[in-house]
């Protein structure tokens, strides 16, 4: 696995983005349907500053339409999403939530950093152009200051001598720590992945979970949809298992690995252990 460079990560975009309130996320009886399809069926969370919250469960059950909800990829029927202190794609008139203007979304979207399964990186940018792009565009940084910032982002993910290389010239892993880098350029409040290592070869997921893992340590506030469950482990301060779109339980990584209280939670536990 490529070493990682430096020891901290977040020193490249000036330490821990400050958020602006306790619980960075606060999810509340969120519905969302696809048809007549009912996916997610009243789910609430709240995610602190610094907390990192691995949801996992069966395929089907509705993480990854969650996590496109809280960063507005997915636009929900009832409830309210609130990141860092901001209605995420609605605003409030007279007691009503109604859509929010595009400007005003991805102002929010700046809050919240996203990556994806599938890396998502501009095919005809290199690794540092994908990075700097952002943060020059949508943020406004001089691009003296965004080209520092992405080279130092580079070197702390071991990816310091691929800035001119473009994704197609790199392995999936070196992708997707690219695109972590990306994502990190914008100095969110919070991180979101959705299962960043299933697209990727057995042999290159370690050097994905270590930055991560980097991430986590230094007080990176993270919602991780994962089925690592050695990351969870480690990593996770909480652990939530969804199934049939609902969260049917939540712990510590202690409770949720050695003392699971729903039968469903056991048996998906026996199948992924």
């Amino acid at each position: 696995m490529t070493q990682i460079e430096e020891t901290n990560l977040l020193d490249a975009i000036g330490g821990v983005p400050l958020a602006s309130t306790a619980n960075v996320v606060e999810v509340t009886d969120l519905h969302k349907w696809f048809g007549r399809n009912e996916v997610l069926k009243g789910i609430s969370m709240m995610v602190k500053q610094r907390e990192v919250v691995v949801v996992c469960g069966p395929s089907g059950s509705g993480k990854t339409t969650f996590i496109r909800c809280v960063n507005h990829l997915e636009k929900i029927q009832q409830g309210r999403i609130v990141v860092n202190g901001h209605l995420i794609g609605y605003r409030e008139e007279n007691g009503k939530l109604v859509a929010d203007k595009e400007r005003n979304i991805a102002r929010q979207r700046q809050e919240i950093g996203m990556v994806f399964q599938r890396f998502n990186l501009f095919p005809h940018k290199t690794a540092l152009g994908n990075i700097i792009e952002a943060p020059i565009q949508v943020r406004g940084v001089p691009e003296d200051e965004a080209i520092e910032m992405g080279r130092k982002l580079l070197a702390r993910v071991g990816l310091a001598h691929k800035e001119e290389d473009y994704p197609a010239q790199l392995s999936g892993g070196q992708q997707q720590r690219v695109a972590i880098a990306r994502a990190l350029a914008m100095r969110p409040a919070v991180m979101l992945f959705d299962e960043p290592t299933s697209a990727l070869d057995p042999e290159m997921i370690g050097e994905v979970l270590e930055v991560m893992k980097e991430l986590a340590r230094e007080g990176m506030t993270m919602i991780v949809v994962s089925h690592e469950m050695g990351f969870a482990r480690e990593v996770a301060d909480r652990i939530v298992m969804m199934d049939e779109g609902l969260i049917i339980e939540e712990g510590t990584p202690e409770h949720f690995f050695t003392n699971p209280q729903q039968e469903r939670t056991k048996s998906f536990l026996s199948k992924i252990l």
